[in-house]
Protein backbone atom coordinates (compact mmCIF):
# COMPACT_ATOMS: atom_id res chain seq x y z
CA UNK A 1 0.00 0.00 0.00
CA UNK A 2 1.26 3.44 -0.89
CA UNK A 3 2.54 5.73 1.86
CA UNK A 4 1.58 9.39 2.05
CA UNK A 5 4.66 11.56 2.60
CA UNK A 6 4.48 15.29 3.30
CA UNK A 7 7.57 17.46 3.35
CA UNK A 8 7.22 20.22 5.92
CA UNK A 9 10.26 22.42 5.39
CA UNK A 10 9.07 25.89 4.49
CA UNK A 11 5.97 28.03 4.01
CA UNK A 12 6.17 27.28 0.27
CA UNK A 13 6.20 23.50 0.55
CA UNK A 14 3.66 23.77 3.35
CA UNK A 15 1.13 25.72 1.31
CA UNK A 16 1.43 23.08 -1.42
CA UNK A 17 0.86 20.36 1.15
CA UNK A 18 -2.18 22.14 2.55
CA UNK A 19 -3.81 22.39 -0.86
CA UNK A 20 -3.08 18.75 -1.54
CA UNK A 21 -4.06 17.31 1.83
CA UNK A 22 -6.59 19.69 3.40
CA UNK A 23 -9.46 17.89 5.08
CA UNK A 24 -7.73 14.49 5.40
CA UNK A 25 -8.04 13.49 9.07
CA UNK A 26 -5.81 10.45 8.77
CA UNK A 27 -3.82 8.20 6.50
CA UNK A 28 -6.43 5.45 6.91
CA UNK A 29 -8.95 7.62 5.11
CA UNK A 30 -6.39 8.53 2.46
CA UNK A 31 -5.52 4.93 1.72
CA UNK A 32 -9.15 3.85 1.35
CA UNK A 33 -9.79 6.76 -1.01
CA UNK A 34 -6.77 5.77 -3.10
CA UNK A 35 -7.96 2.17 -3.28
CA UNK A 36 -11.49 3.16 -4.24
CA UNK A 37 -10.20 5.56 -6.84
CA UNK A 38 -8.03 2.88 -8.43
CA UNK A 39 -10.93 0.45 -8.48
CA UNK A 40 -13.34 2.94 -9.95
CA UNK A 41 -11.01 3.71 -12.84
CA UNK A 42 -11.37 0.09 -14.04
CA UNK A 43 -15.17 0.29 -14.33
CA UNK A 44 -17.07 1.14 -17.50
CA UNK A 45 -17.98 4.84 -17.63
CA UNK A 46 -21.74 4.14 -17.38
CA UNK A 47 -21.38 2.23 -14.12
CA UNK A 48 -18.46 4.18 -12.75
CA UNK A 49 -20.49 7.04 -11.26
CA UNK A 50 -23.16 4.89 -9.59
CA UNK A 51 -20.75 2.26 -8.35
CA UNK A 52 -18.20 4.74 -7.05
CA UNK A 53 -20.90 6.84 -5.44
CA UNK A 54 -22.10 3.78 -3.51
CA UNK A 55 -18.58 2.92 -2.42
CA UNK A 56 -17.84 6.44 -1.28
CA UNK A 57 -21.09 6.59 0.70
CA UNK A 58 -20.16 3.31 2.36
CA UNK A 59 -16.67 4.59 3.10
CA UNK A 60 -18.06 7.79 4.65
CA UNK A 61 -20.31 5.76 6.94
CA UNK A 62 -17.42 3.50 8.00
CA UNK A 63 -15.15 6.51 8.60
CA UNK A 64 -17.71 8.02 10.96
CA UNK A 65 -17.98 4.76 12.90
CA UNK A 66 -14.23 4.29 13.35
CA UNK A 67 -12.85 5.97 16.52
CA UNK A 68 -10.39 8.80 15.90
CA UNK A 69 -7.75 6.96 17.91
CA UNK A 70 -7.83 4.20 15.32
CA UNK A 71 -7.07 6.76 12.65
CA UNK A 72 -4.14 8.31 14.50
CA UNK A 73 -1.28 6.51 12.77
CA UNK A 74 1.58 8.79 11.77
CA UNK A 75 5.36 8.76 11.53
CA UNK A 76 7.43 11.93 11.88
CA UNK A 77 10.91 12.00 10.41
CA UNK A 78 13.23 14.86 11.30
CA UNK A 79 16.76 15.84 10.42
CA UNK A 80 17.13 16.46 14.17
CA UNK A 81 14.78 14.98 16.76
CA UNK A 82 15.04 16.49 20.25
CA UNK A 83 13.60 13.69 22.37
CA UNK A 84 14.42 15.45 25.68
CA UNK A 85 14.60 11.93 27.12
CA UNK A 86 18.14 11.63 25.75
CA UNK A 87 20.56 13.23 23.31
CA UNK A 88 19.23 14.62 20.00
CA UNK A 89 18.77 12.04 17.26
CA UNK A 90 20.08 12.91 13.81
CA UNK A 91 17.82 11.65 11.02
CA UNK A 92 15.34 10.33 13.55
CA UNK A 93 11.81 8.96 13.46
CA UNK A 94 8.92 9.23 15.91
CA UNK A 95 6.35 6.50 15.32
CA UNK A 96 2.85 7.18 16.67
CA UNK A 97 0.06 4.62 16.75
CA UNK A 98 -3.34 4.85 18.43
CA UNK A 99 -2.46 8.23 19.87
CA UNK A 100 0.70 7.14 21.69
CA UNK A 101 4.37 7.09 20.83
CA UNK A 102 5.45 3.58 19.89
CA UNK A 103 9.07 4.08 18.89
CA UNK A 104 11.70 6.82 18.75
CA UNK A 105 15.11 6.41 17.19
CA UNK A 106 17.26 6.42 14.10
CA UNK A 107 15.44 6.23 10.80
CA UNK A 108 17.84 3.49 9.75
CA UNK A 109 16.72 1.33 12.66
CA UNK A 110 12.95 1.87 12.63
CA UNK A 111 10.74 0.31 9.99
CA UNK A 112 7.72 2.44 9.23
CA UNK A 113 4.66 0.22 8.66
CA UNK A 114 3.27 0.18 5.15
CA UNK A 115 0.45 2.66 4.63
CA UNK A 116 1.40 4.92 7.52
CA UNK A 117 1.30 8.65 6.97
CA UNK A 118 4.79 10.19 7.03
CA UNK A 119 5.66 13.81 7.79
CA UNK A 120 9.18 15.05 7.16
CA UNK A 121 10.77 18.22 8.53
CA UNK A 122 14.04 19.65 9.80
CA UNK A 123 13.48 19.78 13.57
CA UNK A 124 11.16 17.73 15.77
CA UNK A 125 10.44 18.38 19.45
CA UNK A 126 7.93 17.13 22.00
CA UNK A 127 4.68 19.07 22.03
CA UNK A 128 5.31 22.24 24.03
CA UNK A 129 3.83 22.76 27.52
CA UNK A 130 2.75 26.22 28.71
CA UNK A 131 3.10 26.06 32.51
CA UNK A 132 0.67 28.93 33.16
CA UNK A 133 -1.76 30.83 31.00
CA UNK A 134 -5.37 32.00 31.13
CA UNK A 135 -6.17 31.12 27.51
CA UNK A 136 -9.62 29.58 27.24
CA UNK A 137 -10.95 31.82 30.00
CA UNK A 138 -9.50 35.05 28.64
CA UNK A 139 -10.70 35.55 25.07
CA UNK A 140 -9.21 37.41 22.14
CA UNK A 141 -12.09 39.90 21.80
CA UNK A 142 -10.93 41.52 25.05
CA UNK A 143 -14.51 42.33 26.00
CA UNK A 144 -16.32 41.60 29.28
CA UNK A 145 -18.25 38.76 27.66
CA UNK A 146 -15.09 36.71 27.04
CA UNK A 147 -13.03 37.64 30.11
CA UNK A 148 -13.77 34.93 32.68
CA UNK A 149 -10.35 34.58 34.29
CA UNK A 150 -11.18 36.72 37.35
CA UNK A 151 -14.38 37.19 39.35
CA UNK A 152 -14.04 40.42 41.35
CA UNK A 153 -17.22 40.29 43.42
CA UNK A 154 -15.41 38.75 46.42
CA UNK A 155 -11.77 38.35 47.53
CA UNK A 156 -11.79 34.60 48.21
CA UNK A 157 -13.45 32.13 45.84
CA UNK A 158 -11.41 28.90 45.71
CA UNK A 159 -14.58 27.01 44.80
CA UNK A 160 -14.74 28.52 41.30
CA UNK A 161 -14.00 25.67 38.92
CA UNK A 162 -11.98 26.26 35.78
CA UNK A 163 -13.88 23.48 34.00
CA UNK A 164 -17.03 25.59 34.23
CA UNK A 165 -15.41 28.52 32.42
CA UNK A 166 -12.91 26.98 30.00
CA UNK A 167 -13.79 27.36 26.33
CA UNK A 168 -11.76 24.88 24.23
CA UNK A 169 -12.98 26.52 21.03
CA UNK A 170 -11.64 29.96 21.97
CA UNK A 171 -9.64 31.30 19.02
CA UNK A 172 -6.57 31.86 21.20
CA UNK A 173 -6.36 28.13 21.91
CA UNK A 174 -6.05 27.46 18.19
CA UNK A 175 -3.59 30.34 17.85
CA UNK A 176 -1.06 29.08 20.37
CA UNK A 177 -1.51 25.50 19.19
CA UNK A 178 -0.16 26.54 15.81
CA UNK A 179 3.18 27.34 17.47
CA UNK A 180 3.58 23.79 18.77
CA UNK A 181 1.91 24.24 22.17
CA UNK A 182 -0.04 21.07 22.86
CA UNK A 183 -0.66 21.22 26.62
CA UNK A 184 -1.63 24.20 28.78
CA UNK A 185 -2.08 24.87 32.47
CA UNK A 186 -4.87 27.43 32.49
CA UNK A 187 -7.73 28.68 34.62
CA UNK A 188 -8.47 31.50 37.00
CA UNK A 189 -5.72 34.06 36.99
CA UNK A 190 -4.22 36.70 39.25
CA UNK A 191 -6.31 39.62 40.41
CA UNK A 192 -7.94 38.63 43.70
CA UNK A 193 -6.68 36.93 46.86
CA UNK A 194 -8.16 33.51 46.01
CA UNK A 195 -9.47 33.59 42.46
CA UNK A 196 -10.39 29.95 41.82
CA UNK A 197 -9.06 26.73 40.39
CA UNK A 198 -6.92 25.88 37.39
CA UNK A 199 -6.93 22.92 35.02
CA UNK A 200 -4.58 21.23 32.57
CA UNK A 201 -5.80 20.60 29.04
CA UNK A 202 -4.69 19.63 25.56
CA UNK A 203 -5.11 22.34 22.94
CA UNK A 204 -7.57 20.23 20.98
CA UNK A 205 -11.10 19.00 21.48
CA UNK A 206 -14.48 20.61 21.00
CA UNK A 207 -15.59 20.13 24.59
CA UNK A 208 -13.92 20.53 27.97
CA UNK A 209 -14.12 16.79 28.59
CA UNK A 210 -12.30 16.06 25.32
CA UNK A 211 -9.51 18.50 26.18
CA UNK A 212 -9.04 17.73 29.88
CA UNK A 213 -5.88 16.22 31.28
CA UNK A 214 -6.33 17.31 34.93
CA UNK A 215 -9.67 18.91 35.91
CA UNK A 216 -8.41 20.48 39.16
CA UNK A 217 -4.72 21.28 39.00
CA UNK A 218 -4.10 24.12 41.48
CA UNK A 219 -5.83 26.88 43.46
CA UNK A 220 -4.87 30.36 42.27
CA UNK A 221 -3.74 32.84 44.94
CA UNK A 222 -2.48 36.41 44.52
CA UNK A 223 -0.32 38.26 47.03
CA UNK A 224 0.53 41.84 46.15
CA UNK A 225 -1.01 44.96 44.69
CA UNK A 226 -3.34 43.10 42.33
CA UNK A 227 -5.21 41.53 45.23
CA UNK A 228 -6.36 44.95 46.45
CA UNK A 229 -8.51 45.66 43.40
CA UNK A 230 -11.66 43.85 44.47
CA UNK A 231 -14.88 44.48 46.42
CA UNK A 232 -14.29 43.91 50.15
CA UNK A 233 -10.71 43.05 49.35
CA UNK A 234 -7.67 43.54 51.59
CA UNK A 235 -6.25 47.04 51.75
CA UNK A 236 -2.76 46.07 52.87
CA UNK A 237 -0.30 43.24 52.56
CA UNK A 238 -0.71 42.26 56.20
CA UNK A 239 -4.46 42.06 55.69
CA UNK A 240 -4.01 39.78 52.65
CA UNK A 241 -1.96 37.28 54.59
CA UNK A 242 -4.24 37.49 57.63
CA UNK A 243 -7.33 36.81 55.49
CA UNK A 244 -5.64 33.85 53.81
CA UNK A 245 -4.49 32.37 57.12
CA UNK A 246 -7.93 32.84 58.68
CA UNK A 247 -9.58 31.02 55.80
CA UNK A 248 -7.12 28.16 56.10
CA UNK A 249 -7.85 27.88 59.83
CA UNK A 250 -11.58 27.72 59.05
CA UNK A 251 -10.88 24.98 56.53
CA UNK A 252 -8.90 23.02 59.15
CA UNK A 253 -11.77 23.20 61.63
CA UNK A 254 -14.33 22.36 58.96
CA UNK A 255 -12.38 19.29 57.85
CA UNK A 256 -12.02 18.03 61.42
CA UNK A 257 -15.74 18.38 62.11
CA UNK A 258 -16.69 16.67 58.84
CA UNK A 259 -14.42 13.74 59.70
CA UNK A 260 -15.14 13.30 63.41
CA UNK A 261 -18.65 14.54 64.09
CA UNK A 262 -21.64 12.25 64.20
CA UNK A 263 -23.58 12.07 60.97
CA UNK A 264 -26.41 14.25 62.27
CA UNK A 265 -23.96 16.84 63.59
CA UNK A 266 -21.67 17.21 60.59
CA UNK A 267 -21.49 20.77 59.27
CA UNK A 268 -23.22 21.46 55.97
CA UNK A 269 -21.08 21.21 52.89
CA UNK A 270 -19.07 24.33 52.14
CA UNK A 271 -17.51 24.19 48.68
CA UNK A 272 -15.04 26.94 49.48
CA UNK A 273 -13.72 25.25 52.62
CA UNK A 274 -13.77 21.83 50.98
CA UNK A 275 -11.34 23.03 48.35
CA UNK A 276 -8.98 24.58 50.90
CA UNK A 277 -9.18 21.39 52.96
CA UNK A 278 -7.78 19.55 49.95
CA UNK A 279 -4.86 21.99 49.94
CA UNK A 280 -4.31 21.34 53.66
CA UNK A 281 -4.15 17.61 52.92
CA UNK A 282 -1.56 18.42 50.23
CA UNK A 283 -3.82 16.97 47.55
CA UNK A 284 -3.67 20.14 45.48
CA UNK A 285 -1.06 22.94 45.48
CA UNK A 286 -1.59 26.66 45.73
CA UNK A 287 -0.42 28.61 42.69
CA UNK A 288 0.78 31.82 44.33
CA UNK A 289 1.20 34.75 41.95
CA UNK A 290 3.66 37.02 43.70
CA UNK A 291 6.31 39.45 42.45
CA UNK A 292 8.00 41.36 45.29
CA UNK A 293 10.69 39.60 47.31
CA UNK A 294 9.01 40.31 50.67
CA UNK A 295 5.72 38.93 49.33
CA UNK A 296 7.54 35.80 48.20
CA UNK A 297 8.80 35.33 51.77
CA UNK A 298 5.26 35.81 53.09
CA UNK A 299 4.05 33.03 50.79
CA UNK A 300 6.82 30.73 52.04
CA UNK A 301 5.88 31.47 55.68
CA UNK A 302 2.23 30.59 55.11
CA UNK A 303 3.20 27.41 53.26
CA UNK A 304 5.43 26.35 56.16
CA UNK A 305 2.83 27.20 58.81
CA UNK A 306 0.11 25.08 57.18
CA UNK A 307 2.36 22.49 55.50
CA UNK A 308 1.06 23.45 52.08
CA UNK A 309 2.36 22.54 48.65
CA UNK A 310 2.83 25.78 46.73
CA UNK A 311 4.17 26.88 43.37
CA UNK A 312 5.48 30.42 43.01
CA UNK A 313 4.15 32.15 39.92
CA UNK A 314 5.72 35.22 38.33
CA UNK A 315 8.26 35.83 41.08
CA UNK A 316 9.88 38.85 39.42
CA UNK A 317 12.20 39.45 42.38
CA UNK A 318 12.87 35.79 43.12
CA UNK A 319 16.56 36.22 42.30
CA UNK A 320 16.81 38.32 45.48
CA UNK A 321 15.65 35.45 47.71
CA UNK A 322 17.09 32.42 45.93
CA UNK A 323 18.44 30.82 49.11
CA UNK A 324 15.08 30.97 50.87
CA UNK A 325 13.20 29.53 47.89
CA UNK A 326 15.69 26.72 47.53
CA UNK A 327 15.56 25.89 51.24
CA UNK A 328 11.77 25.71 51.07
CA UNK A 329 11.94 23.33 48.10
CA UNK A 330 9.41 25.34 46.13
CA UNK A 331 9.30 25.37 42.29
CA UNK A 332 8.84 28.56 40.29
CA UNK A 333 6.87 29.25 37.13
CA UNK A 334 8.94 32.23 36.05
CA UNK A 335 7.25 35.34 34.71
CA UNK A 336 7.16 35.73 30.91
CA UNK A 337 10.71 36.64 29.93
CA UNK A 338 9.54 39.67 27.96
CA UNK A 339 6.97 40.88 30.51
CA UNK A 340 6.77 44.65 30.85
CA UNK A 341 8.86 45.96 33.73
CA UNK A 342 6.48 48.22 35.64
CA UNK A 343 4.73 48.37 38.99
CA UNK A 344 5.44 45.22 40.97
CA UNK A 345 7.48 43.78 38.10
CA UNK A 346 9.73 46.84 37.80
CA UNK A 347 12.72 44.83 39.01
CA UNK A 348 12.24 41.80 36.79
CA UNK A 349 15.18 40.41 34.86
CA UNK A 350 15.43 38.45 31.64
CA UNK A 351 18.05 36.38 33.46
CA UNK A 352 15.74 35.25 36.28
CA UNK A 353 15.10 31.81 34.77
CA UNK A 354 18.83 31.22 34.29
CA UNK A 355 19.68 32.30 37.83
CA UNK A 356 17.05 30.05 39.41
CA UNK A 357 18.04 27.13 37.19
CA UNK A 358 21.70 27.55 38.12
CA UNK A 359 20.73 27.50 41.79
CA UNK A 360 19.00 24.14 41.34
CA UNK A 361 15.45 25.47 41.76
CA UNK A 362 12.87 23.67 39.57
CA UNK A 363 11.50 26.11 37.00
CA UNK A 364 9.16 26.27 34.04
CA UNK A 365 8.24 29.09 31.68
CA UNK A 366 4.84 30.56 30.95
CA UNK A 367 2.89 32.90 28.70
CA UNK A 368 1.02 34.23 31.74
CA UNK A 369 -1.80 36.75 31.70
CA UNK A 370 -1.72 39.52 29.11
CA UNK A 371 -4.20 42.33 29.77
CA UNK A 372 -3.88 43.87 26.34
CA UNK A 373 -4.48 42.45 22.87
CA UNK A 374 -3.69 39.90 21.53
CA UNK A 375 -4.48 38.68 25.08
CA UNK A 376 -1.77 36.05 25.22
CA UNK A 377 1.93 35.66 24.81
CA UNK A 378 3.51 32.65 23.11
CA UNK A 379 5.61 30.57 25.49
CA UNK A 380 7.87 29.45 22.62
CA UNK A 381 9.03 33.05 22.18
CA UNK A 382 9.50 33.51 25.93
CA UNK A 383 11.77 30.45 25.97
CA UNK A 384 13.73 31.77 23.00
CA UNK A 385 14.52 35.01 24.81
CA UNK A 386 15.39 33.10 27.99
CA UNK A 387 17.85 31.09 25.89
CA UNK A 388 19.48 34.36 24.86
CA UNK A 389 19.75 35.43 28.49
CA UNK A 390 21.52 32.67 30.34
CA UNK A 391 19.68 29.43 29.68
CA UNK A 392 21.27 26.94 27.31
CA UNK A 393 19.23 25.74 24.33
CA UNK A 394 18.52 22.45 26.08
CA UNK A 395 17.51 24.18 29.34
CA UNK A 396 15.17 26.59 27.55
CA UNK A 397 13.55 23.77 25.59
CA UNK A 398 13.28 21.74 28.77
CA UNK A 399 11.52 24.65 30.52
CA UNK A 400 8.64 24.36 28.03
CA UNK A 401 8.62 20.57 27.80
CA UNK A 402 9.79 18.09 30.46
CA UNK A 403 10.46 20.61 33.27
CA UNK A 404 7.01 22.13 32.84
CA UNK A 405 5.46 18.65 32.72
CA UNK A 406 7.24 17.60 35.93
CA UNK A 407 6.21 20.76 37.74
CA UNK A 408 2.59 20.14 36.72
CA UNK A 409 2.73 16.46 37.63
CA UNK A 410 2.05 15.15 34.11
CA UNK A 411 5.52 14.01 33.04
CA UNK A 412 4.24 10.45 32.69
CA UNK A 413 2.19 11.61 29.69
CA UNK A 414 3.94 14.59 28.08
CA UNK A 415 7.18 16.55 27.97
CA UNK A 416 9.45 14.17 26.07
CA UNK A 417 9.41 11.85 23.08
CA UNK A 418 9.39 8.44 24.68
CA UNK A 419 7.56 5.21 23.98
CA UNK A 420 4.26 5.04 25.84
CA UNK A 421 3.74 8.80 26.15
CA UNK A 422 1.07 10.79 24.37
CA UNK A 423 1.74 11.31 20.69
CA UNK A 424 2.27 15.07 21.01
CA UNK A 425 4.86 16.42 18.57
CA UNK A 426 5.89 19.83 17.24
CA UNK A 427 7.56 20.23 13.84
CA UNK A 428 9.79 23.15 12.82
CA UNK A 429 11.59 24.15 9.63
CA UNK A 430 14.65 25.25 11.60
CA UNK A 431 15.91 26.09 15.09
CA UNK A 432 12.69 26.59 17.13
CA UNK A 433 14.21 29.61 18.89
CA UNK A 434 15.31 31.43 15.73
CA UNK A 435 13.13 34.30 14.58
CA UNK A 436 13.32 33.11 10.98
CA UNK A 437 12.10 29.59 11.78
CA UNK A 438 8.49 28.46 11.67
CA UNK A 439 6.33 25.90 13.38
CA UNK A 440 5.10 23.89 10.39
CA UNK A 441 3.16 21.07 11.99
CA UNK A 442 1.56 20.04 15.26
CA UNK A 443 0.39 16.59 16.34
CA UNK A 444 -1.68 15.92 19.45
CA UNK A 445 -2.28 12.33 20.52
CA UNK A 446 -1.49 11.19 16.99
CA UNK A 447 -3.84 13.61 15.29
CA UNK A 448 -2.33 16.19 12.93
CA UNK A 449 -4.07 19.32 14.22
CA UNK A 450 -2.09 21.98 12.38
CA UNK A 451 -0.08 22.22 9.20
CA UNK A 452 0.06 25.97 8.98
CA UNK A 453 3.34 27.85 8.97
CA UNK A 454 3.78 30.12 12.00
Amino acid sequence: MRQEIMMLHSPHSLSHGLKKHRGRPSNWNVQVILMLDAGCQKLAPVFRVLSCFSWFMLFSFIAMMVPQSTLAQVAVRGETVYTIAGPPVKDGVVLIQDGRIQQVGLASQIKIPSGMRILKTKVVTPGLVDAHTVVGLSGYFNEPRDQDQVERSAPMQPDLRAVDAYNPQERLVEWIRGFGITTIHTGHGPGVLLSGQTLIAKTRGKTVDEALVVPEAMIAVTLGDEAREVVKGPGSRAKMVAMLRSELVKAQEYAKKRESAAEDKKPSRDLRLEELARALRREIPLLVTVQRSHDILSALRVAKEFNLKIVLDGAAESYLVIDQIKEAGVPVIVHPTMARASGETENLSMETAAKLKKAGIPIALQSGFESYVPKTRVVLFEAAVAAANGLTFEEALGAITIDAARLLGIADRVGSLKAGKDGDVALFDGDPFEYTSHAVGVIIQGEVVSQESR
